[in-house]
Parts: structure tokens; C-alpha cells; sequence
């Protein structure tokens, strides 16, 4: 609700109070001065009482009746300590700025928005960009490209690393390097963010959709086996959501017909399958660390290689195609693909807290699935016994038959001040893609698509909004 509807000016009637508390429907309103500074509360008992009690007229300022002892907080405090102050006594909190002017406000049934993921930057995110300034690097070349590089190589069994401008290029520039372009077949999920489809496009290479597995919502092994042919080159594998696939079948499928296997792991760093980080088995793995992920810089991403042959390859790739020992002498048609050294920055500082992070997001998953597998209602994604998920997005679907579809309770979430998000829809649904489609039975992908959703997953939401969550989840059951 716009927070102008519940203020009113110190000298308005109580009668004209009234009106504005029937149209609101929240039965409070903020009493205000010609400065927006909050001076008291008023709510329909306190005017019920000074009417009957005190005779007070309904000409009558709301300055003469309002209540002038009322606890509020400042705007910055965390969603925990509002819901640490709201009480059967405390019902309404106005949420103020320094000035103690109200920007918004929390109650027992709706706490300011809770967003589906943010980023958290509470470290060293700020010093290192001012370092960079300083020191006037703050373009591709600097000191923290170099340092982002290293941290994500001795992470992933020293594989040779390389920082990119975004997700969506470290695919591209995956598969331009590994050689694979026009003639070639890439077979890729049915369920996963568009971009996975759209690198194997514009590498010239022609995408093939298989479905996924309706336990792990992963890419089924079965269905790649399938859909091999001459022409396929190579295995693009999504772990959704953070939920590994089950990358050891894949790598021996792609051994057994001498395929290429490239990771997007833009969604799973921190996830791990047999005790190892994702992405250490395949040909290319990529990263991104868009404003959503679990590390981010704003936009960026990166790439891992098996062979450091192909990894010098697509360090020319990126730089323009530019020669390494001959400058502006350009031995292939390149790209500009390179991180900016303030990203970098942004990205180390990050990095250093990525045990921090799955550790917050283990504990929110475990919140979270501890309550709705007791529930008929729900499943969950499920992991597999040898892998662990760094939960990027805590996500589960609604049975079928149901007495409730996922709209209705993302729409009840969203009355609380509760973000959530729909599954990503099947590639094979939407018009540039449907041509792509290997099998015309693409119904895994498609149900759990239609009946799944994901709850707010940031590193930074505390343990007790995620219990305020499920408390809301389960208020909704019980209302119907």
C-alpha cells in the first residue's frame, strides 16, 4: 500500500480520519506535520474511545486525540528485528528515516518486502572498489582480474580460469573455443534460463531439447542417450537451481561417444558432487555472478578449462582475438568479453565469504524443507545422496489435483511483503525454440514448470524470516 494513504496532516478532522482509515482498511493511520515528520498515531479504537469516553467532536483535529508514545524503527534495521518488536501489544510499526520522517511501515501480517534473492555486500566490497579508483585501474586491466581468477582456480582443482563481462558470454565463449559452431548438435535441457539455449545459437551450432528428470529436475541421462546422433558434439548440463545433475553418468556417457561436455554452473558454485565443486570433470564450465547469484559483481562470469590449450585459446577470444605477443596484430575475429577490474574487486571481496554464503543458504534450505516436507501439499526438488546443493534458490513444486495452484499462494505470499518466483518456462514452449524440441514428449519439464516456484534465498535472510515464511505458507493452507 502507498504509504501516503495512511498519513494524514496533524490539523485533519477526525471525521475526514475516518474516512481515510475506512478506505485503507488497515484501521491506523500516521499523523503528520506540514514537514512529513511523524508526531503520533491514530488508530479507530483510540477515536471510538475519546468519542465515547471524552466527548470529543467529529470536527476535532486528530492532533487533539492521537497517541504520541508509539515505538517505531529506522528504515535500515533488518526484517528479523521488526519481527523481534512486532507483538499482540505492538500491531504497527512506522518505519522511519533519520529525519523521523515514515517511509513505510510493517504489522504482524505484512513485513516490508522480502525480495527472492539480493545481493549481500557487507565485506570488503567498498574498499576494494575504492582501492581500485585510486589506483586508476578500473578497466579490464588491474591487479583484481588476476586475483578473481586465481581464487576461482585453486577452488576448482587449479583449472585455468577465465573472468568475463557475464554468464551468457562464458557459454559462448565455452563453445566458440571448444570448436563447436555450424554442423554441430548440443543437446541441453528443456528446463533451464534461456541463456544456455541462446550461446549454443549464437555459436552457430544447432541446440537439441531433451527433458528432464521429474526427481532431481535435471537433464535425464536416458533422453541424452536418445537424442545422440552424428551430428552431436556436445552435452550442455544445468544444475537448477544449485541442484547438481548427476555430472559422473553424463561424463561417461559423453566418454562412451566421444562427446564434449560443458557445465553451466551459473546458478551452482558452491554445490558439490562427490565432496568435489561442480564443474572439474567437464571440457568448460561457466559462472555468473549476476546481481542474483550466490557471488556476484553486478554482471560477470567466468570460465573453467580441462585443457590449458583450449584456455589459451579463448584468453585471445576474449581480448579481440588480439595476439598475445604482437599488439593490435589480431590473429582471429574476437570478442570483447573482458571483466573490468572493479568488478573484479567486487568479485574477490565476494569470493573470500562463499563458505559464509552456503552455509546461510544450507540453513534457510534446510527452514524451509524441514517444514514443507511434513505437508501433502508439496514436493520438493530432490538432491542425490552423493551430492550436495548450494541452494541458490530454495524451490519446490505443488502436487497436482491440489485444491490450490502456485499462483494462488505466490499472490497470498505477495500480500505478506513475501517475493517469490515462478520455475523458469520450457524452452520447447516459447516460439525461437520450439523448432529444437528432440522428442515431442516434453512433459516433465512442462508439469513441473507449471506447478513450481521458488521462496526468497538470500544469503542475508535470517533464520527467523524464513521461519515467518513457512508460518505464512501455513497460514495460507489453513484459510482455505
Amino acid at each position: 500500500m502507498d504509504i501516503s494513504l495512511l498519513c494524514v496532516n496533524s490539523n485533519t478532522s477526525i471525521k475526514q480520519a475516518l474516512k481515510k482509515i475506512d478506505k485503507s482498511g488497515l484501521s491506523t493511520l500516521f499523523v503528520i506535520d506540514s514537514n512529513n515528520f511523524l508526531l503520533g498515531i491514530l488508530t479507530d479504537g483510540i477515536i471510538r474511545r475519546e468519542l465515547i469516553n471524552n466527548g470529543i467532536e467529529l470536527d476535532s483535529s486528530v492532533k487533539d486525540v492521537m497517541e504520541v508514545k508509539f515505538v517505531s524503527l529506522n528504515i535500515q534495521v533488518s526484517n528479523s528485528e521488526i519481527l523481534q518488536t512486532l507483538s499482540k501489544n505492538i500491531k504497527i510499526i512506522p518505519l522511519l528515516d533519520d529525519q523521523n520522517r515514515v517511509l513505510d511501515y510493517a504489522t504482524i501480517n505484512r513485513i516490508r518486502k522480502i525480495s527472492v534473492s539480493s545481493p549481500n555486500l557487507d565485506g570488503k566490497e567498498l574498499a576494494n572498489v575504492v582501492d581500485c579508483i585510486n589506483s586508476n585501474w578500473i578497466s579490464s586491466q588491474g591487479k583484481y582480474v588476476k586475483a578473481f581468477e586465481e581464487q576461482f582456480s585453486q577452488y576448482h582443482d587449479n583449472l585455468n580460469a577465465i573472468a568475463v563481462s557475464n554468464g551468457t558470454v562464458a557459454l559462448h565463449l565455452a563453445l566458440v573455443s571448444l570448436g563447436i559452431g555450424k554442423g554441430d548438435e548440443v543437446i541441453v535441457p528443456n528446463l533451464t534460463f534461456a541463456a544456455s539455449i541462446n550461446a549454443i545459437l549464437h555459436s552457430g551450432a544447432t541446440p537439441s531439447i531433451v527433458d528432464i528428470d521429474l526427481d532431481s529436475w535435471n537433464i535425464n541421462c536416458l533422453e541424452i542417450e536418445k537424442a545422440i546422433n552424428s551430428k552431436t558434439k556436445a552435452i550442455m548440463v544445468v544444475h537448477l537451481y544449485g541442484n547438481p545433475a548427476e555430472i559422473r553418468k553424463i561424463y561417461e556417457i559423453a566418454t562412451k561417444y566421444n562427446l564434449l561436455v560443458v557445465e553451466d554452473c551459473a546458478e551452482s558454485l558452491g554445490s558439490l558432487y562427490d565432496g568435489k565443486p561442480l564443474g572439474i570433470l567437464s571440457d568448460a564450465s561457466t559462472f555468473s555472478f549476476f546481481g542474483n547469484k550466490t557471488i556476484t559483481t553486478g554482471e560477470g562470469g567466468m570460465i573453467i578449462f580441462k585443457n590449458p590449450e583450449i584456455w589459451e585459446k579463448a584468453c585471445v577470444f576474449r581480448d579481440h582475438g588480439m595476439s598475445k605477443t604482437r599488439r593490435y596484430w589480431h590473429d582471429v575475429v574476437g570478442y570483447n568479453y573482458r571483466l573490468t577490474n572493479i568488478q573484479a574487486a567486487i568479485g574477490v571481496a565476494q569470493f573470500s565469504k562463499l563458505g559464509y554464503f552456503i552455509d546461510r543458504k544450507k540453513s534457510i534450505a534446510n527452514i524451509y524443507y524441514q517444514f514443507l516436507k511434513k505437508s501433502k501439499f508439496f514436493e520438493l526438488q530432490k538432491v542425490s545422496i552423493n551430492a550436495s546443493s548450494s541452494n541458490w534458490l530454495c524451490s519446490f513444486r505443488i502436487l497436482d489435483n491440489n485444491k490450490f495452484n502456485k499462483e494462488q499462494l505466490m499472490d497470498y505470499l505477495n500480500s505478506k511483503g513475501i517475493e517469490s518466483r515462478p520455475l523458469f518456462s520450457p524452452l520447447s514452449l516459447m516460439k525461437p525454440y520450439k523448432a529444437y524440441a528432440n522428442s515431442k514428449s516434453l512433459n516433465n519439464s512442462i508439469n513441473i514448470s507449471k506447478t513450481g516456484m521458488s521462496l526468497p534465498s538470500s544469503s542475508s535472510l535470517s533464520d527467523l524470516e524464513a521461519k515467518y515464511i513457512c508460518e505464512v505458507i501455513a497460514e495460507f493452507i489453513n484459510s482455505l
